[in-house]
């Protein structure tokens, strides 16, 4: 008899109402075969699907690049069906609605579309505490949805939209005070004085017109590496219109990715803007090219070159030439040179595994090396390890990382930071901090639907080779899964922030802050800088 079968026999021998016996077999060991979001997923959310991408046998997968694209891998492995380590069994569907599945689900039986619609939710309230006893209060309060399907076996689409109200702690809203936006989150409006008023909305669709070659449109953003910072391309700066071409070769071996994208500098553009309008700001375009071949079983090796295109000019007019739209990875670096005012920045990526509990991860940038000193350079690398069943825990994954970035990194020689850089709505598209050394310590530890996780993030900034701070962020939360299908949890959280200048005597800067939230934790956001 199946586990179902004898709680059901159980339940009415002691006469105990289904939905109570749903809640009670909810506190069971759970798993399901809910379908994971394809969006470059929050880190720690993340975890289950890296420790399966580090057991699995297999060199079809190229896991250096997110989001990852289902029609490719569904044939050899579940990325888009993450969730196998969590069971639900009921007989109730309203308890399977809450606790299991999407809110609406609509999937026939002979499987030629599947529609899913789940609620985007994040209540969060806490206190943030100074270097004196002045205490903030801090608070987001999102609504929102994120929908997607299939129809047939060649088509996706997937769409989100949230609208958002924040209080943020002090150095978050010196931030968005400063750049004009929220981290990763877009332009805002006050909010009552003191908040935050503001919308995220994301959305592609992905279509595979033959077996090897896949084709997105959206407004979205990707990440290229293994690790929890990338040097080369991150989910760190807001959304951006693009396409994405992909193909694979030697039967999945070879990957190859061209994305054509269009930025934003919040920079009026010169082009005249009507009374009482919103302005236009100032564009430019962005070209990437990423090769990710799979040496064998355990070794992946990638290369990289991304270009951003002159800026419009006074009119907010494009002027692309023929090379932007070039396929070909490190031609136009060949024809431009690194020292140019289309910028361009190349690398290389690295992830080896060396076991089914361990692998080790890189990255290398290079930007610009024309400068006869040290500082104006662009350059930098990465080295990471991860470690699965951590001393024979199950589910426990710990991770190190360290990162250096010289300061000449990502900004253009011919214009200033928010001109030609490697950036979009002010911030950097790769690296968070934009430049200098970080270690960064992760753990993440899982017992059925419970959630232990916890960062140490250890920086250290200096301004023309001189030491201007070092920055310690740190951070747990604990909490629990209530819907694995849209990571729909309850946490309580406890983050620490030092900042000390290293040339000013007795300045420093400390900030807690306490978080309770109920929220569906699905994309990240980068607020440890």
């Amino acid at each position: 008899m199946s586990l179902a079968g004898i709680f059901n026999k159980r339940r009415k021998a002691l006469n105990i109402p289904s939905r109570l016996a749903g809640c009670l077999l909810f506190l069971s060991p759970l798993s399901a075969s809910a379908q994971f979001y394809n969006l470059p997923n929050d880190y720690f959310f993340n975890t289950t699907l890296q420790k399966q991408l580090a057991e699995f046998d297999s060199m079809q997968i190229h896991s250096s690049i997110q989001p990852y694209i289902p029609f490719f891998n569904q044939k050899y492995m579940f990325v888009g069906d993450t969730h196998r380590v969590f069971k639900y069994i009921s007989d109730d569907p309203i308890i399977d609605k809450v606790f299991s599945d999407h809110l609406i689900h609509i999937k026939p039986k002979n499987g030629k579309y599947e529609f899913k619609v789940d609620p985007l939710l994040n209540i969060e309230f806490g206190r943030a505490f100074y270097d004196t006893s002045f205490a903030q209060r801090i608070s987001t309060n999102t609504r929102g949805f994120i929908a997607s399907g299939t129809i047939g076996k060649d088509f996706y689409f997937e769409t989100l939209f949230s609208e958002n109200q924040s209080q943020f702690p002090h150095y978050l809203s010196a931030f968005s005070k400063q750049t004009q936006v929220i981290p990763g989150q877009g332009r805002y409006k006050v909010f009552k004085t003191t908040g935050y008023d503001y919308a995220f909305s994301s959305g592609f669709i992905s279509y595979q017109p033959i077996k090897q070659l896949n084709i997105q449109l959206g407004h979205g953003k990707q990440k290229i590496g293994d690790g929890y910072r990338s040097l080369l391309l991150s989910d760190n700066a807001f959304n951006y219109p693009f396409a994405r071409i992909t193909s694979e070769w030697f039967k999945g071996r070879l990957q190859y990715t061209n994305i054509y994208a269009a930025l934003m500098n919040l920079t009026t553009a010169g082009a005249i803007t009507p009374k009482n309008t919103e302005p236009l700001f100032q564009k430019k375009a962005f070209a990437i090219q990423y090769l990710s071949l799979n040496v064998n079983r355990r070794v992946n090796f990638g290369l990289f070159q991304g270009m951003i295109w002159a800026a419009a000019d006074s009119m907010n007019r494009q002027h692309l030439e023929w090379q932007y739209f070039n396929p070909v990875i490190f031609s136009n670096t060949a024809f431009y040179g690194l020292n140019h005012k289309n910028n361009i920045l190349v690398g290389a990526t690295m992830n080896i595994k060396l076991s089914k509990r361990f692998s080790v991860y890189g990255q290398l940038m290079g930007d610009d090396f024309s400068n006869t000193f040290a500082v104006g350079n662009g350059f930098g690398w990465q080295f990471g390890t991860k470690y699965f069943n951590a001393f024979g825990i199950k589910n426990l994954m710990l991770q190190a990382e360290y990162n250096d970035v010289a300061e000449g990194s990502y900004n253009s020689p011919f214009g200033t930071f928010s001109n030609q850089s490697f950036s979009h709505y002010n911030q950097n598209l790769a690296y968070t901090p934009g430049y200098g050394k970080e270690l960064i310590f992760l753990g993440d530890f899982r017992f059925k639907r419970a959630f232990l996780n916890a960062k140490v993030n250890l920086q250290y900034i200096t301004l023309n080779n001189y030491a201007l701070y070092n920055n310690t962020f740190s951070r747990i939360q604990l909490g629990y899964t209530i819907n694995p299908a849209y990571n729909f949890n309850v946490s309580l959280g406890y983050n620490h922030r030092f900042q000390d200048f290293l040339e000013f005597e007795q300045s420093t800067n400390t900030t807690r802050f306490y978080t309770i939230s109920l929220k569906s934790n699905l994309f990240n956001t980068y607020y440890d800088f």
